[in-house]
């Protein structure tokens, strides 16, 4: 693999990786805004622009911009998160200048004409209610405003019907304006593209970029903790448990990642043997880390008969405060060679790749090298583990909701007070 970067004088980054033996290119544009860049009347526009990138510009209408690309072969998308917004595609090898030149022209020329507004609006407040539907995602959603309070991270990306009905072309422009600047996005490539070619390109039709960085977001607060529960007449009882994490930069975050796929991290985690396996109390539980530039969130989720709920979060809090101080050189090992599968099998996946790489440039200013990667693995031991373990628990206070029926959440949601008096919250202490 050769992974070469150019910055333009735009402050646009270029980054590709040539693969030589596909015949494809994964490629996009990656720009460093997302949810919590959203002011309070702004609640839901990084999803809607990014909805609209695709609706037309001054030169292609919505069928158009999509014809061209399927008719070669290629396929078109986009993507918000709570930090980035991604515009992507994957075509042929001879077609990445066209590619290129689609994506450019989304975003530097796009027509936000007044009945495309309306109707992805329309389409947006489908989606919204569509994720209502789905108790996993409502459960979730009053999490994130547990643990981050009145903040942008707090909020769903998807915006509020009420807020949606407030947007309009000139608030679009000027959130693209303002926030679309060249030395905050990154053009990424990977597969078969010829580095010069994307950087002649990228300059071309990305030169109208401000060179001025955007405006930085709020820095994120984790909350106090606490709970909730959200009484719905459901069949299961959807259980979750949050705490602060790490952000992407912390030295421990590997070993973090380790703890957690110990954890919950697939059918040979702690919970899910003790859990699903042995005491056969749910169908789906499992643990995970979101790091962010200035902060992380670790959650946990299973559903349970409404009924066994308080014994499920009884025997999540007790997995919990054991594995910190019994994690195995097994379960070391065992999670670390699940950490290198991941990062080789995504680098045998193009688009897995681009996305690996923006981010790196995103995160961290240089792509990070499979050896330097594979070295923060094999740094981590059992102390290493425990400490971040040790150390995540004792960072703040448990957030948790059930959402359900039944008087059994109100129980189950009182036993997460156990982990705030852990044994490794004594320890530290």
């Amino acid at each position: 693999m050769s992974v070469e970067v150019t910055k333009l004088p735009s402050g646009l980054t270029v980054v590709t990786d040539t693969m030589a033996h596909l015949e494809t290119a994964a490629l996009g544009v990656w720009t460093g805004v997302g949810g919590r860049d959203e002011k309070p009347n702004e609640h839901g526009i990084s999803h809607l622009l990014e909805h609209m990138a695709f609706k037309g510009t001054a030169t292609r209408s919505a069928r158009e911009i999509a014809e061209e690309i399927e008719a070669v072969g290629g396929d078109l998308n986009a993507a918000t998160s709570v930090e980035t917004t991604a515009y992507y595609a994957r075509v042929m090898k001879a077609d990445v200048p066209l590619a290129i030149e689609v994506l450019s022209d989304i975003l530097s020329n796009p027509s936000f004409a007044a009945d495309e507004l309306e109707r992805e609006k329309s389409v947006i407040e489908q989606e919204i209610g569509a994720a209502q539907d789905m108790p996993d995602d409502v459960v979730f959603e009053h999490l994130n405003e547990l643990c981050y309070p009145d903040q942008p991270m707090g909020r769903t990306l998807l915006g509020t019907p009420e807020t949606l009905k407030r947007f309009n072309r000139d608030m679009l422009h000027g959130y693209l304006t303002t926030h679309y600047r060249g030395p905050d996005m990154v053009v990424a490539a990977a597969g078969a593209v010829d580095h010069k070619t994307v950087v002649a390109e990228a300059e071309r039709r990305f030169a109208s970029f401000d060179a001025t960085p955007a405006p930085k977001p709020q820095a994120a607060k984790f909350g106090e903790g606490g709970s909730r529960v959200v009484h719905r007449d459901l069949e299961q009882a959807h259980l979750t448990l949050a705490l602060e994490g790490l952000p992407q930069t912390d030295p421990s975050l590997f070993s973090l990642q380790v703890f957690t796929n110990i954890l919950g991290g697939g059918m040979s985690s702690r919970l899910f043997q003790e859990v699903r396996e042995k005491r056969g109390l749910c169908y789906s539980i499992y643990a995970f880390h979101a790091p962010y530039a200035d902060t992380g969130f670790f959650g946990l989720y299973t559903g349970t008969d409404p009924s066994d709920a308080p014994e499920m979060m009884e025997v999540v809090i007790d997995v919990m405060n054991e594995a910190v101080e019994t994690l195995t050189e097994a379960e070391i090992a065992r999670a670390k060679a699940q950490m290198k599968a991941g990062l080789l099998m995504a680098l045998e996946s193009c688009s897995a790749r681009v996305e690996q790489l923006a981010r790196h440039m995103l995160v961290y200013g240089r792509p990070q090298t499979v050896p330097e990667l594979m070295a923060r693995i094999d740094a981590v031991d059992v102390e290493s583990t425990r400490d971040a373990a040790r150390s995540l628990l004792a960072r703040s206070r448990p957030a948790v909701v059930a959402l359900g029926s039944g008087r059994g959440l109100d129980t189950a949601v009182t036993f997460a007070e156990g982990l705030a008096r852990s044994k490794a919250r004594i320890v530290l202490h």
